[in-house]
């Protein structure tokens, strides 16, 4: 029998009647987070912040550890008067400091309500103390313990970065987070901002119609505990990076060396840099830090655009062998430079003519010019636009022209132009090889990071593959991404390498006099093999390049040093980067280099160092 309209209604009436009572039942039965929100009014949170998670180095150093340190709260709302001379006098602030403070409050009570606010951050010991003595005479104040970072090796403030109170634009995009909260803002400390951090807790607490605390809300059952932060092991070699920021004190550039057979970063160095002291209270030295004209907060290893000068060089030469266009015993004459109608790119005074070996091992200027322009104005190819999309494939499969995907923010990509850079800077069909000859010496456009150059090096100590550099490594708390671990391919064929390797060698090995332009760079027993680099620099001194590995086979270091105003490569950025080789390869520096490593410990470039 079919229902009347009127039925129909009723029965959906009490349909609906039924699902809102069973709801209500639930709410105010079943489900406690429902009696929780409700009741809030009448409760009270007091939040249990987590420590977090420690940083350690590759070999179980502490990097990055946790001391306690006391907030002074304040609920407004239980405040009653109070002796402000006798807290002033406690805290060992000014009176009109906690008067201000209450007014602002004041002013706000509708905004706090019953909330608790901080009066004052990371109390010492010693304050905390004489205010806990004398507490219960000041209704509405309370401390509240809470972690800060301590730092037991001067490990490099720019690489492990820094902790401070999140602002309203984190908020707005980090709903877990509350007013008060402290979060990783750079280095490290934000890199793994997700592990470190923890979970809150808190303790529940009722209030009385007078608005004064009770107890504890069902004895504590509802109180959840803070989770600490989860520990993370870093790549980095805790005594090479010391060591590593002492080579480049008093200069500005960088220095990173990268473990080839991972792609672990072994010391990633920025200078000047932010001193570790100065990281667990980085409020009180903000405005010191950004006023100093060599900005120690630009990270200048994954950051900084520079030319990769001669070092480059080994990448167009690759690519020359891989498209045929000369071989390993080709011979090209330096005059003094390579002549091109009326100009001319100059190069130092060496033998000539030079293979490919002795080209590398001499740093010859006019080797590549020849070598690029082969490649560029090769017959396969229908245009040297044609070609020049070919060559920036090519150097992009090494890493440069984009970020590598390593897991340190703020990764700058550099640049490598293409045909459609030079259509606009001269016009479609308007340039030609002579244009961008510069590019044949990593001058012109190109622009790299510390970061490249080191990868760079790694790349050839692989003979033709990387892994992507990376700080964190797998522990039983946090899991790397699989990316880390996956070789990635060059487009120039394993054989090549041979030749570019035996080149670099012969430069550190070859011995003083015979032309190698790294002799001073060599150690008896490490078969280092390198490639100077002398940068142009329009604002002073050219840059002092150097990429080095070693040994030479099996690598297990591979060190790129970068010197802003530091002269030619071999000046001080062979042995630079030589002496943290050897220093991670030997533990120790040899006697015959002390005095080596005694001259770059006091050098001082600073004053050479433009900072307008």
């Amino acid at each position: 029998m079919k229902l009347d309209k009127s039925n129909k209604l009723k029965a959906g009436l009490v349909i609906a009647i039924s699902i809102l009572i069973v709801k209500l039942f639930v709410i105010q039965i079943v489900d406690e987070k429902y009696k929780i929100d409700a009741s809030n009014n009448s409760m009270s949170y007091a939040i249990i912040y987590p420590p977090r998670g420690i940083i350690d180095d590759r070999n179980g150093k502490i990097l990055v550890g946790n001391k306690i340190a006391y907030d002074l709260l304040v609920t407004p709302k239980e405040v009653e008067k109070f002796d402000t001379a006798a807290l002033a006098s406690a805290l060992n602030v000014d009176e009109a400091f906690i008067r201000e403070k209450m007014d602002e409050y004041h002013r706000n009570r509708r905004k706090i309500g019953y909330q608790s606010v901080v009066m004052l951050k990371q109390m010492t010991p010693e304050q905390y103390m004489k205010f806990a003595e004398i507490a219960y005479r000041f209704p509405g104040f309370r401390g509240q313990a809470r972690s800060i970072r301590e730092y037991p090796y001067n490990a490099g403030g720019n690489l492990l970065g820094y902790v401070s109170e999140v602002d309203a634009d984190f908020l707005k995009t980090h709903e877990d987070y509350s007013a008060g909260d402290y979060a990783g803002k750079t280095g490290i400390e934000a890199t793994c901002e997700e592990y470190l951090k923890g979970e809150k807790g808190y303790n529940i607490y009722l209030r009385n119609s007078r608005n004064k605390i009770e107890g504890r809300y069902r004895d504590g059952e509802m109180d959840k505990e803070a989770v600490p932060g989860k520990d993370i092991t870093t790549t980095i070699d805790a005594e090479l990076q010391h060591y590593g920021q002492a080579l480049m004190q008093n200069k500005v550039g960088s220095l990173v060396a990268i473990e080839p057979a991972t792609g672990e970063i072994l010391t990633l160095v920025s200078s000047p840099g932010i001193d570790v002291d100065m990281l667990a209270d980085i409020g009180s030295h903000y405005n010191e830090i950004l006023s100093n004209p060599y900005k120690p907060m630009f990270n200048r290893a994954v950051q900084s655009a520079y030319p990769p000068g001669s070092v480059f060089k080994l990448v167009n030469g690759l690519i020359g062998l891989q498209e045929g266009v000369f071989t390993p015993d080709t011979e090209y004459p330096c005059s003094m430079g390579y002549h091109f109608g009326r100009n001319k790119l100059g190069c130092h005074a060496h033998r000539s003519p030079l293979n490919f070996e002795e080209s590398i091992m001499m740093s010859c200027n006019a080797y590549y010019c020849y070598v690029l322009r082969n490649i560029l104005e090769n017959d396969k190819y229908g245009s040297v636009a044609e070609a020049l999309d070919v060559w920036h494939r090519y150097v992009e499969s090494f890493g440069f022209g984009r970020k590598l995907g390593s897991d340190f923010p703020s990764e700058l990509g550099g640049f490598i132009p293409d045909a459609s850079y030079y259509d606009r800077v001269y016009g479609k069909g308007r340039w030609k090889a002579t244009n961008v000859i510069s590019l044949s010496i990593g001058q012109g456009e190109i622009g790299c990071t510390p970061l490249h150059l080191a990868n760079l090096c790694a790349t050839i100590a692989n003979r033709g593959y990387y892994y992507i550099p990376h700080l964190v490594k797998d522990s039983k708390e946090v899991a790397i991404d699989p990316k880390y671990k996956e070789k990635q391919y060059t487009l120039v064929d394993t054989v090549h390498f041979h030749e570019v390797i035996e080149g670099m060698y012969r430069a550190v090995n070859s011995g003083y006099g015979s032309g190698g332009t790294a002799t001073i760079a060599a150690v008896e027993g490490l078969d280092i093999c390198g490639k100077t680099g002398t940068a142009q620099n329009p604002r002073g001194d050219d840059n002092s390049v150097f990429i080095c590995f070693a040994p030479k086979d099996n690598p297990k270091i591979a060190v790129a040093a970068y010197v802003e105003n530091g002269s030619f490569g071999a000046r001080w950025a062979a042995p630079i980067a030589s002496l943290l080789a050897e220093k991670y390869l030997s533990g120790e520096i040899s006697e015959g280099r002390k005095a080596l490593e005694q001259r770059i410990m006091e050098g001082n470039l600073l004053d050479k160092v433009k900072t307008d």
